[in-house]
């Protein structure tokens, strides 16, 4: 019999783990998504088409488009094999997906891509993060698979997405233990506020193949993290045409994750060349941030501190709150004189870092600064 060709990441080993949650992170385009997707279309059809799956997105503006997610299913009708699951596993009944008013039906269409025939029940419901207020009152007791799609960005996250996500997910599990959560994103952020948030502390140093999976004490719960491996050990055919000299590139060959090009220090300078130090504390690490005048010039050059502040006068910037008078949450929203100055060198773009990691860091921080 013929070994089946699959071009996309396979769930066998993540399934072993038994988890309640299961993230997958990794490269774009090596079929994490559409992996899910497979496997709640099966239990749809070994279920006798009872159990279903809740698609997650963070905007509702994510389900409207021609190129949103009610294309979601594109990749399950035809992959690059040109095989068609739907198809195949309906036995020939039904070939594609239609998505009607928050939900997705398996059809069959004619020559003239008219529908004939669509399924009563839906496979999936479309849920937005953003107006889950909306969903309070429905109930979905035949879904029994959850797919976050997206949950990474590097844009703006909701206020409180987390609980918000957590809330979204009560509606949809109710009274149940019975659900599977997949969490589905490519590895364009590695400061993700889901990962403290569920405290996944070592995802920053996994490799693709590594499979981690997190326990809370004496609770049952179970989260499962993988870090997906490429289609192929020799990479994909179209990585020929990522193979230019740009770090952020490795994100779309081999799943490193992205980071942006920030400023360095523009030169050596000595402790008497520091004229005043500030901290940022984000994401568990801690950054020590220093005011610089020399020759003439002055500008922030920020790099890592490896051991805590110890003068609780010292101006820290942290999302925590603290009573200490020296510390504030959001560099955005000076307090005094000092804040008003330390914002200029952002505003002004006179802020170094010692390399691209803590760049990355800062914008994150700043990110959560423009969303409080």
């Amino acid at each position: 019999m013929k070994k089946q060709k699959f071009n996309f990441v396979r769930l066998d080993k993540l399934k072993e783990r038994n988890a309640h949650y299961n993230v997958l992170i990794g490269e774009r385009s090596n079929g994490k998504t559409t992996a899910v997707l497979l496997d709640a279309l099966e239990q749809f059809f070994k279920s006798d088409m009872q159990d279903t799956l809740a698609v997650i997105r963070r905007w509702d503006t994510d389900f409207k488009g021609k190129q949103s997610a009610k294309t979601l299913y594109d990749g399950v009708m035809c992959d690059a094999y040109g095989v068609n699951h739907i198809k195949k596993l309906s036995n020939g009944e039904f070939e594609g997906v239609e998505y009607y008013s928050g939900r997705y039906y398996l059809t069959v269409y004619d020559e003239k891509l008219e529908r004939q025939k669509k399924t009563d029940v839906a496979i999936a419901y479309g849920f937005a993060l953003n107006m889950s207020e909306h969903y309070k009152s429905g109930s979905y007791p035949t879904i029994k698979s959850v797919l976050f799609d997206e949950f990474i960005t590097r844009g703006q996250y909701l206020v409180d997405e987390f609980v918000i996500f957590q809330n979204l997910l009560s509606t949809i599990i109710r009274l149940r233990n019975d659900v599977k959560i997949y969490m589905c994103g490519n590895t364009v952020n590695k400061y993700c506020p889901y990962f403290p948030e569920m405290g996944l502390k070592h995802v920053a140093k996994m490799k693709p193949g590594d499979i981690d999976v997190y326990t809370y004490g004496e609770s049952e719960l179970r989260v499962a993290v993988y870090f997906t491996d490429g289609i192929t050990k020799k990479g994909k055919p179209s990585d020929l045409y990522f193979a230019f000299d740009n770090p952020r590139l490795k994100m779309v060959t081999e799943g490193a994750w992205e980071l942006d090009i920030y400023p360095h220090s523009p030169g050596k300078y000595r402790p008497a060349d520091v004229a005043f130090v500030y901290f940022i504390e984000f994401d568990t690490q801690i950054l020590q941030c220093e005011i610089i005048a020399l020759d003439g010039n002055i500008y922030t050059f920020i790099h890592r501190k490896t051991t805590p502040v110890k003068n609780s006068d010292d101006i820290v910037f942290s999302p925590v709150y603290s009573p200490l008078p020296s510390h504030r949450r959001n560099i955005l929203r000076p307090v005094d004189p000092v804040g008003v100055r330390i914002l200029d060198f952002f505003r002004k773009d006179k802020v170094f870092y010692q390399d691209n990691e803590v760049g990355e860091l800062v914008n994150n921080y700043i990110l959560w600064c423009r969303k409080n």
